[in-house]
C-alpha cells in the first residue's frame, strides 16, 4: 500500500463502533413512550435550537441530504458506519431497528434511502441518544426517526422489524478500561455477536434481515454465533481498503429468508488513493466529496 493510498483511505476512517451493557428492563410501554416522545418532540427542538447555533461549540459531519452532530458520543462518524448505511438492503422495510445507533448516522442514511420507513435508534449512552435525537429532529425525517435509551439485551417489544442493522463493537479481547467510553464503544464484552444475532432473530419478522459490518478477524465468531442463533447467513462483502491489500472488515446479511448465498467483495480505494468506483457508486448519494 502506497503512503499517499493510506492516507486516503485513513482519512476517512474514524472507526464508528456501539454498544450496550444491563441497566434496567425496556418495557414495552417504556420503549413504544420513548419512540413517541421522540417523535413529538422533533418540532418543539426545531423552534428553540438552531442547527447554527451549535455549529461553534459541536462537532458537525455534513451529508448531502443532512448534518451530524458527532461531538458527545463515544465514536464518531465513520467508515464503517457509512458502509452499512450505504449497503444495507432497504427497499420494502417497514420499520427498521438500528442497535447502538450512537449518533444515529446509520438510521439517518436509512430514512434517506427508504422513504416510508419508521426507523428506531437504541443505545445504552445517555449523551449518544440525546445527541441522536437532536440529529433526527434536525433532518428532513424527522417524523419516522425515534431514539431510544435502552439495552438492547433487555428489549421487549410485540413489534416486529423488516430490518435490525448495527455497527457493534469489535474488541473481543483485552482488559476494558474504566471510565473509557470509546473504549467500551469498542468492545464486545457488552454485546456479543451471539446476543447481537439471537436479540435480532426475536425481534425478526419471518422474512427480516439483519445486516451489520465487523472486522474480518471476526468471520468465525459471527458465523458461530448465527449458527447457534438459527439465523443463516445469507451474505458476505469483503470491504478492501486500498486495491491489492488484505480485507479488513465484512459486511453480512443474516435471515431466516430463504435468500440464496453470495460472497463478494467491495474496494475503497486505488493504488492511486482515487475512490473506486464501485465505493463512488455505493455511498455517492451521501457524501458531499462525491
Amino acid at each position: 500500500m502506497t503512503h499517499t493510498s493510506y492516507c486516503k483511505y485513513h482519512a476517512i476512517e474514524a472507526e464508528t463502533s456501539k454498544y450496550c451493557h444491563i441497566r434496567q428492563p425496556l418495557t414495552k410501554n417504556a420503549y413504544k413512550n420513548q419512540e413517541a416522545k421522540t417523535r413529538n418532540q422533533g418540532a418543539e427542538t426545531k423552534k428553540s435550537l438552531s442547527l447554527q447555533a451549535i455549529m461553534g461549540r459541536e462537532k458537525i459531519f455534513k451529508f448531502k441530504q443532512f448534518a451530524v452532530l458527532n461531538d458527545r458520543t463515544a465514536m464518531k462518524v465513520g467508515t464503517d458506519g457509512v458502509l452499512l448505511g450505504a449497503w444495507c438492503p432497504v427497499d420494502g422495510a417497514r420499520r427498521v431497528l438500528d442497535v447502538g445507533t450512537g449518533c444515529g448516522v446509520i438510521a439517518l442514511m436509512i430514512a434517506q434511502r427508504n422513504a416510508t420507513a419508521t426507523i428506531t435508534g437504541i443505545d445504552i449512552d445517555h449523551d449518544a441518544i440525546e445527541e441522536a435525537s437532536l440529529n433526527f429532529e434536525r433532518s428532513p425525517w424527522s417524523e419516522r426517526l425515534a431514539a431510544v435509551e435502552g439495552d438492547f439485551n433487555d428489549l421487549q417489544t410485540a413489534e416486529q422489524y423488516n430490518l435490525v442493522v448495527s455497527n457493534p463493537p469489535y474488541f473481543t479481547n483485552g482488559v476494558l478500561p474504566t471510565g473509557d467510553a470509546r473504549t467500551t464503544a469498542r468492545h464486545t464484552a457488552t454485546l456479543t455477536y451471539r446476543q447481537l444475532i439471537e436479540g435480532a432473530k426475536r425481534l425478526l419478522s419471518d422474512d427480516g434481515i439483519l445486516a451489520l459490518i465487523t472486522p474480518t478477524d471476526a468471520e468465525g465468531n459471527v458465523v458461530e454465533a448465527a449458527t447457534f442463533g438459527s439465523l443463516p447467513v445469507r451474505c458476505m462483502t469483503r470491504v478492501i481498503p486500498v486495491e491489492g491489500a488484505a480485507p479488513k472488515r465484512v459486511l453480512w446479511l443474516l435471515s431466516r429468508r430463504n435468500l440464496p448465498y453470495r460472497e463478494d467483495s467491495l474496494t475503497i480505494a486505488c493504488r492511486d488513493g482515487s475512490f473506486t468506483s464501485e465505493y463512488i457508486a455505493l455511498t455517492g448519494a451521501f457524501y458531499l466529496k462525491f
